[in-house]
């Protein structure tokens, strides 16, 4: 990661990243077919925990709807806070795959894996809710898409997220549901 960001994805050489990491070239091949493979991985190790959080945050048979907001605001700030260093990587990353449709799938397929977890968690907060008619796949991909959008806007100044705004938008958009559909808020 540390050569990714001072280098950019195409400048950084595997040789590069190898020393830096305290390994030889043959111990990274014998682990990754390739760059790519390699940084996919890595971007999947370093972001999936926080989705995972998220999706027992949202799972929790005991938390409150307050709960939930005050946990996944903890979580957001934390990623914008404390893993600056993750976001040129994801940068990166993105603009790398972008350009390359085969490398842009796998991408897409660990979003999918993400957003899978979320919806089974929202399925099990909204069991039983008749009044959410949202399609869940839909809401957890809105969810995460507010959820990155708000990392990086607080990566690049933390005024423009503080603390509790992801609760609140979140909040606002179940509340949009609920009350779109009939439902109590």
């Amino acid at each position: 990661m540390q050569v990714v960001a001072e280098k950019g994805f195409d400048e950084a050489s595997l040789k590069e990243i190898a020393e830096t990491a305290g390994f030889t070239i043959g111990a990274v091949y014998s682990n990754f077919a390739s760059k790519d493979d390699l940084f996919t991985d890595l971007l999947a190790e370093r972001s999936n925990p926080k989705h995972v959080e998220a999706a027992a945050i949202l799972a929790h048979p005991d938390a409150s709807a307050n709960d939930v907001r005050a946990a996944l605001d903890r979580l957001l700030v934390d990623a914008a806070d404390q893993e600056s260093d993750l976001g040129p990587l994801q940068a990166e990353i993105w603009l790398y795959a972008i350009r390359r449709p085969e490398l842009q799938q796998r991408l897409a397929d660990q979003f999918r894996d993400r957003r899978e977890s979320l919806i089974e968690s929202m399925a099990f907060r909204t069991q039983g809710n008749e009044a959410v008619t949202a399609d869940l796949s839909d809401l957890a991909t809105v969810l995460m898409a507010l959820y990155q959008g708000f990392v990086q806007l607080r990566r690049a100044d933390p005024s423009l997220v503080p603390p509790g705004l992801y609760g609140t938008a979140a909040h606002w958009l179940f509340n949009g549901i609920l009350s779109s559909s009939g439902g109590e808020r």
